[in-house]
């Protein structure tokens, strides 16, 4: 047996204090999530509260003046219509009826209801007994928000113990629900549960649905129609008709994800000059409380309690410097941004221009891998729209005339290009790259098809109609 020994050894690792860690958190977070972390810091920090931002005097002093003529203005308003009242003797009976028809209304509002609460819904509106619906109910849990079965019934037999033709039972009247095409396994399931509804069973859509629906992707509609006994006239036709179908029926149930985007950052063209805003609005105003500082100075209190005040205080500075500094770092990176993609914000994309972060890093400051962190999530509201920050940086091509153009730009001129081709004689992506080299624009043919693939735009020979 070998001999025990002990030996030492030096290493040097880097570890990220927790107030660095902190920092680069509240750097790198959107908005929506910052404000949520500050609230949990002014909940687990006792000497950290929200400044109110008090209006001045002569704005108080206005307030209260037009409060008070607003109220004697009600309270006139208020004597005249119950002197009407009085007068009326129908006032009780429309009284309630008034209240019946409010009641109504708001009896009458509905949330909005997620694809699984609708099938619930639909599902204990059938007259199956109760065993059955538990069925149901355990099959819709395991229907994904685009409408489809995640599982099978066999899986799911086999993890339960459940008999596998009742679960089958089920999901055939689960298919029968509203989205047209929810409860389907897979994409050919979910189309031919539309085409039957339709009563379309048997037609050539169903035929190559079932059989041929890859060939249908690759638009290879020559050998459909070989396979299918038909032309290929009639094949396009079966192919138009298919794409009026839903892919994912159950999304029609999604929130919206616009309703989450919040920019950091607005610009706006006042008096000819372009103007950044950030938006403050949000992030709650913090404060030391006055409480804790006053009772740091009080000499009666213990030792330990004065190096908890003490180093609460310390955290809440920290987190409001970190707060600051983000938003310092935001504002001058969104800054630099505006100052170099001027073309943009007066032209739109296709005047975008070729930015790095290392570009900006050296102006503002600061290591490119902080840029990286402050525009991740972060969002710039321009005159074309809400504008993920990283938008704005791309490499580019040096065009014939001397110019400089953006990656984005040029996909741009790709999608363009494509958009306005003969569909009887597509363009090949040599094709593409003389086009481009006619407008200035030296470009690798690899290039090109990496772009188009990117723009999900699909090769000539699939792009190419009959």
């Amino acid at each position: 047996m070998a001999g025990l020994s002990q030996t030492q050894s030096l290493s040097q690792h880097q570890v990220l204090a927790p107030q660095l860690q902190q920092s680069l958190q509240i750097l790198q977070v959107p908005m929506l999530e910052l404000r949520s972390l500050i609230q949990q810091e002014i909940e687990a920090n006792p000497t950290l509260e929200v400044e109110d931002i008090e209006p001045k005097l002569e704005e108080k002093s206005r307030e209260k003046e037009e409060f008070r003529e607003e109220f004697d203005r009600l309270t006139k308003l208020d004597d005249e219509w119950r002197d009407y009242m009085a007068q009326s003797a129908s006032y009780a009976r429309r009284s309630t009826e008034e209240d019946e028809r409010r009641q109504f209304f708001f009896d009458s509002l509905t949330e909005e209801q997620t694809l699984q609460q609708h099938l619930f819904e639909q599902l204990r509106g059938t007259d199956l007994p109760k065993s059955d619906i538990q069925l149901g109910e355990l099959l819709i849990g395991n229907i994904d928000d685009s409408g489809f079965l995640t599982t099978t019934p066999e899986e799911v037999a086999g993890n339960t113990g459940l008999d596998v033709e009742d679960l089958n039972r089920l999901l055939q009247l689960v298919q029968t629900f509203h989205p047209v095409g929810v409860g389907a396994r897979n994409l050919s399931e979910c189309l031919l549960i539309q085409l039957k509804r339709l009563g379309k069973e048997g037609a050539l859509e169903w035929k190559i649905i079932s059989n041929h629906l890859e060939d249908l992707a690759k638009k290879r509609y020559p050998e459909i129609a070989r396979r299918c006994g038909t032309n290929i006239e009639c094949v396009q036709r079966a192919a138009n008709f298919i794409a009026t179908l839903d892919p994912k029926p159950g999304q029609i149930f999604a929130p919206d994800p616009n309703h989450y985007v919040l920019p950091d950052v607005t610009v706006e063209k006042i008096g000819g000059r372009w103007i950044i805003s950030l938006n403050g609005d949000q992030i709650p105003h913090l404060r030391i409380s006055n409480t804790y500082k006053d009772l740091m100075a009080q000499d009666t209190n213990k030792d330990d309690v004065r190096e908890y005040i003490r180093e609460k205080i310390r955290s809440g500075k920290f987190l409001i410097k970190s707060i600051h500094q983000r938003q310092q770092t935001i504002s001058n990176i969104a800054h630099e941004i505006v100052a170099r993609q001027k073309e943009f914000l007066e032209h739109g994309p296709s005047g975008l221009k070729p930015l790095t972060m290392v570009q900006i890093a050296e102006v503002v400051g600061v290591h490119e891998t902080t840029v990286s962190r402050a525009i991740s999530g972060k969002y710039m509201a321009t005159p074309h729209g809400v504008f993920d920050m990283k938008y704005f940086f791309t490499p580019g091509y040096q065009t014939a005339d001397g110019e400089t153009m953006s990656n984005t730009s040029v996909k741009g001129v790709i999608d363009e290009l494509v958009g306005k081709e003969n569909s009887k004689n597509p363009l090949s992506d040599k094709e593409i790259v003389e086009l481009l080299e006619k407008k200035g624009i030296p470009i690798a043919r690899r290039t090109v098809a990496k772009y188009r693939n990117e723009l999900n735009i699909l090769p000539s020979n699939m792009r190419k109609s009959f």
